[in-house]
């Protein structure tokens, strides 16, 4: 090998340095460090490498990372520490380099050659690290494939951001796990740092969850025009087609949000942030490609698109993080480790609600640069990823289910979507949208008054209420809409004769939606729960199959309950 490079001590974090402190007290060959994204676990295995290398511990530094993206991103930050590893050694390659100390390769590669990388990481002693571990536990064959190749390995250190439910015979490898009453197992972090932490030290931005209602009109296999709003209590199935019709690039809803982000980006760029830029984050490259032609509409620049299948998407990630591109659209590969430090803002335009990729994705606005940066999530205001907003900041364990609850507690699996097995059934109607609230503490916040100069603090913690954070957005909706219809989205179809009566329908639905969230405002209750209590109230179906008659009485008993 040749001559050493001088290796580049980072000036760490203060978990960093603790976790550093952890693992030299540990002296353990396994550690498992669990830490939010965004907050430089990238670093801390690169400080602690250099500090095995620099001790004589280890000759030999693997990374084991997701995607070939991934791979040149460790290596550009290796570089920097001094540490050169080499991200194209493929396969087909059998020894490593003699002038590089290592290299980094993907979980798809180790699992077509096993042996090849247990070669190399026995032929000299080697640190590996496993980032974004939980991927070792995405099916049998990845995780038998890196306990082979890495069971004679020196040392081996385990990343992950977000920790995951999964199947008990698939556990990750190098992971302990201790016994719970229930006869689950529950995996053991040697160091964990979770968002909550991170945001009070400032390592994180703040995120602002702006959730957008709205009214999803399709007509199902009988013709008929089933209206839904997205913040309404219903079945299962209602919600999740409503979900997927808001999300469709025909309707309003997803024009609308777009406008909004940008609005938003727009106040950014004006405030202290010359280079923010947001993501639109899409179910699947055809959606990317519509989201991106109303993009251009709306906001009159043509956005970036990233997609797996375009060759120049890895080079387009780059490009755009260095970049004064304002929006990117894509769909999966941004989700995890990328590291675009400007992307302040998120529009989650997709049905994937899986806590893992649910914390993946909010991890790419979160990344803080200086203070007073914050971050905002543009959402649908559906109960799975409103849920998934308010436990964002609880620590979450890697738990495996004992094998009786595996079918009723494996949240983190590919998400089942109904909506997308019901499309072929149903047909858009229409679908618009409107700002419905803040998230703040788990709980649904909406407008109060603010004065003029308030929104310039919107999402600096301890400035604004959460109130005056609703009003601001909320006074901006407006001019959302507005940018929306101007840029030519593409209008309802004309009724047919038989869908004349639901017009009347749609309009009490808004209202009463409208009347449950002033009645929420007043008492603090949530949404849900006073739907369930107007149900109740006045018996009938949910308001999405209520006819005219219904919904008439309960507007007036709501309006009975405020005193109008």
């Amino acid at each position: 090998m040749a001559a050493p490079r001088e290796i580049v001590a980072p000036r760490l974090r203060g978990w960093q340095a603790d976790a550093l402190a952890r693992y030299r007290a540990a002296r353990s060959r396994d550690f498992l460090v669990t830490a939010t994204p965004g907050s430089g676990k990238t670093t801390f295995a690169l400080t602690l490498a250099g500090m095995l290398v620099a001790e004589r511990v280890v000759d030999r530094v693997i990374v084991v990372c997701p995607t070939d993206h991934l791979r040149t991103q460790w290596a550009n930050a290796a570089a920097a520490a001094g540490l050169p590893l080499d991200p194209t050694l493929s396969n087909a390659v059998g020894p490593v380099r003699p002038d590089l100390r290592g290299y980094v390769t993907t979980y798809a590669q180790v699992a077509a050659k096993p042996a090849l990388h247990a070669a190399r990481a026995s032929a000299k002693r080697t640190l590996v690290v496993l980032d974004e571990v939980h991927h070792a536990g995405d099916g049998l064959s990845w995780g038998d494939a890196v306990a082979s190749a890495f069971e004679l390995a020196a040392r081996r250190v385990c990343l992950t951001g977000t920790p995951f439910r999964t199947r008990a015979e698939e556990r990750i490898p190098f992971v302990r796990y201790e016994a719970e009453p229930d006869g689950g197992l529950r995996s053991v972090a040697d160091f964990g740092y979770g968002y909550r932490e991170a945001l009070r030290d400032g390592v994180v931005r703040p995120v602002v969850f702006a959730a957008y209602t709205g009214t999803s009109r399709w007509r199902n296999s009988a013709g008929e025009v089933i209206a839904a709003s997205l913040t309404e209590t219903s079945t299962r199935s209602i919600e999740a087609t409503a979900w997927r019709t808001a999300l469709s690039p025909r309707g309003k809803w997803v024009p609308h949000v777009i406008a909004a982000m940008d609005g938003r980006i727009t106040h950014l760029r004006a405030h202290g942030m010359p280079d923010a830029a947001g993501l639109v984050l899409a179910s699947d490259q055809d959606d990317a490609r519509a989201y991106a032609a109303i993009t251009e509409q709306v906001t009159g620049e043509a956005p970036v698109v990233i997609v797996s299948d375009d060759p120049k998407a890895s080079a387009k990630i780059d490009a755009f993080a260095s970049g004064d591109q304002r929006i990117a659209v894509c769909v999966r590969m941004v989700s995890e480790g990328v590291d675009i430090p400007r992307a302040a803002c998120l529009a989650w335009m997709t049905s994937y609600r899986t806590p893992l990729f649910f914390a993946q994705g909010v991890g790419r606005v979160v990344r803080a640069r200086r203070p007073g940066e914050s971050a905002t999530v543009f959402l649908p205001a559906v109960r799975p990823l409103l849920t998934l907003a308010a436990e964002l900041e609880q620590e979450r364990d890697h738990v495996i289910p004992p094998p009786s609850q595996e079918s009723e507690t494996l949240l983190d699996a590919e998400p089942v979507e109904p909506a997308e097995r019901a499309a072929d059934r149903t047909e858009l109607v229409d679908a618009d949208a409107a700002f419905a609230h803040v998230l703040h503490g788990g709980r649904a916040v909406v407008a109060t008054p603010l004065s003029a100069d308030d929104e310039d603090y919107l999402g600096l913690p301890g400035i604004l209420s959460p109130e005056q954070t609703a009003a601001v957005l909320a006074r901006r909706d407006s001019d959302a809409r507005r940018r929306a219809v101007d840029a030519g989205a593409q209008p309802a179809p004309e009724p047919s004769a038989e869908a004349v009566a639901w017009r009347a329908g749609a309009e009490l639905r808004r209202e009463v939606n409208r009347l449950v969230a002033v009645l929420a405002a007043r008492t603090g209750a949530p949404h849900g729960r006073l739907h369930a209590e107007l149900r109740r109230a006045v018996p009938g179906p949910v308001s999405a199959a209520a006819g005219a008659d219904v919904l008439e009485r309960r507007r007036d008993h709501l309006m009975a309950l405020l005193g109008g």
